[in-house]
């Protein structure tokens, strides 16, 4: 049998956001699969803030996406076709499968959900990626301890909103920084002390107005002035979880390093940066963990979920970068 399959692919390298020349929409015929492989009927894709990033022809965690290649991303689906021993026809499973409709695979990479702990989305979102990034970067990096105070930038985003709820459900005192009323309610409503609508109101004042002794921990999401806010009012021994920076990712030119990094020193400070890959073989312990939570209602597992298809990606991708997203932004196929 031969499916054939929408995909998006890059045309070209932005410089800035990306715009329609960046594009293109193709048709490919996937074939039956040889033996072990199998094939997968995308119906949820990711939209994460990394995969700008991935469209830079230069060194990284991971190689650039080709031009040609169909875009990167991970993406929930169902077997369709197998001719492997480890998958048959109507698993449920999440893999790097691209902005595609069809996807043949060799199981590298890719896991098998439990639709009935979670829907799919949210193994693209609290219980996937997302979440062990949060769950790794508090844990590992932020070494977050019981009654601490933390600041969670993005706070309502796939990573920050996770990480707040984490870090309340450990004891800590959490103040969370988002853009725009509707998200500082919700930020609220899940529970944490504080959260600084950033477009309103000015996060350095805010933070010395809340945290007079200084912060603990403060991880990152955003980068820019809101990582000079945190630097200026830490307290001794802080850490600094560096996750992402998402307020340069479509700059033209490089962004201007933090002018507070003094801080570290004065405070006795460190920052660090983490990749959620290099924690893969301790994933099950974090889905483990984070679906108790979700199951017991300490981990509110939000996701926005956007129609439109593959041809939708390249607006939908727009859209992360604009914040129309609460928790986790997904793209139904």
């Amino acid at each position: 049998m031969t499916w054939t399959s929408k995909e998006i692919h890059l045309a070209t390298r932005p410089t800035g956001y990306p715009d329609g020349d960046t594009w293109s929409l193709v048709s490919a015929e996937v074939q039956d699969p040889a033996e072990g492989e199998f094939v997968v009927e995308v119906d949820h894709i990711s939209l994460d803030p990394a995969m700008r990033g991935w469209l830079n022809d230069v060194r990284s965690y991971v190689p650039p996406v080709k031009v040609g290649e169909a875009m990167r991303a991970l993406a929930t689906g169902t077997v369709v076709a197998s001719a492997h021993a480890g998958f048959v026809v109507g698993d449920a499973v999440v893999g790097t499968f691209g902005v595609v409709e069809y996807a043949k695979s060799n199981g590298r990479g890719v896991t098998r959900l439990d639709l009935d702990v979670a829907g799919a989305p949210t193994w693209l979102g609290a219980l996937g990626m997302p979440g062990m990034t949060a769950y790794f970067g508090l844990n590992d990096i932020g070494r977050l301890q019981p009654g601490e105070t933390i600041v969670v930038s993005a706070a309502a985003g796939a990573v920050g909103s996770v990480v707040a709820q984490l870090a309340k459900a450990m004891g800590c005192r959490v103040i969370g920084i988002a853009g725009g009323p509707d998200k500082v309610a919700w930020l609220k409503e899940i529970g944490l002390d504080e959260a600084i609508d950033y477009k309103s109101e000015s996060v350095h004042k805010r933070l010395r107005a809340l945290a007079p002794d200084g912060i603990d921990v403060y991880f990152d999401n955003v980068g820019g002035e809101i990582l000079d806010a945190a630097l200026a009012n830490l307290r001794r021994g802080a850490r600094i979880v560096l996750c992402g920076a998402i307020s340069s990712y479509n700059d033209e030119t490089l962004a201007e390093g933090p002018r507070r990094y003094m801080s570290l020193l004065v405070f006795r400070a460190t920052m660090a940066g983490f990749v959620v890959f290099d924690y893969e073989d301790r994933y099950p312990e974090a889905v483990a963990a984070l679906s108790k939570m979700v199951a017991d209602g300490s981990l509110v597992a939000r996701e926005t979920v956007l129609d439109g298809g593959v041809e939708g990606f390249p607006e939908a991708l727009l859209g992360l970068y604009d914040g129309v997203n609460t928790g986790k932004l997904v793209l139904k196929v």
